[in-house]
């Protein structure tokens, strides 16, 4: 599903940009991917942006400036726990509306950074015509939806957390249910042998 509307008007695009100013030293074309996405996401799911409340989840694909667009956008945020990195490597989102639980998926049409220079032809370099032209772009040329349904049901993403429980061999503690059971054992994942990281000597503070 490819949807088929114009870009937003230069003066509602213009006061996302000048938010997003504030949390970065300068605007990147990633940044307006992300703000144009969230915009698409909230006339596809017919919402209200940027949202006061809880009711839309958004799973980027990676991290970065482009999340920050995003956030923009839909008031989605890290901290509200209504924006999740599903790291994946790509610049894509899926919103799911979790009062109906209707997900879309948005991501760039594959083309979009030659197109760009049809809309910033007197660009100094591709930079600045992705720049440019991404914010004129139409929605049907800069991107591409596909109606998604989530694996998982979307009030575990967002839900009550469960209890949290301490791990049986560093003690840690562990919330959002992130714990694993081995036997009769309650492991974090680091435990568990999935950490990120590995320490060098001792055995830490406390």
């Amino acid at each position: 599903m490819i949807a088929h509307a114009p870009a937003p008007a230069a003066a509602v695009l213009d006061g996302y940009l000048e938010q997003l100013q504030r949390l970065h030293a300068r605007l990147c074309p990633r940044q307006v991917l992300g703000l144009r996405m969230g915009l698409l996401a909230g006339d596809l799911l017919r919402l209200e942006l940027p949202r006061p409340d809880k009711r839309l989840l958004a799973l980027v694909e990676t991290d970065g400036c482009f999340a920050d667009g995003v956030a923009v956008a839909t008031g989605c945020w890290f901290g509200r726990r209504t924006l999740r990195l599903v790291d994946h490597g790509k610049v894509a989102v899926t919103f799911v509306d979790l009062h109906t639980e209707q997900a879309v998926r948005v991501w760039p049409d594959p083309r979009v950074r030659t197109h760009a220079w049809h809309y910033a032809a007197d660009a100094p370099s591709a930079w600045h015509a992705q720049l440019v032209g991404y914010q004129r772009m139409p929605d049907h040329e800069l991107l591409r939806t596909a109606p998604v349904k989530l694996l998982a049901p979307p009030v575990r993403l967002l839900g009550p957390s469960p209890p949290r429980v301490s791990c049986a061999v560093c003690r840690e503690e562990i919330s959002n249910g992130r714990e694993v059971t081995t036997g009769a054992l309650c492991l974090c994942l680091g435990c568990a042998g999935q950490s990120y990281y590995r320490r060098l000597g001792g055995s830490g503070v406390g």
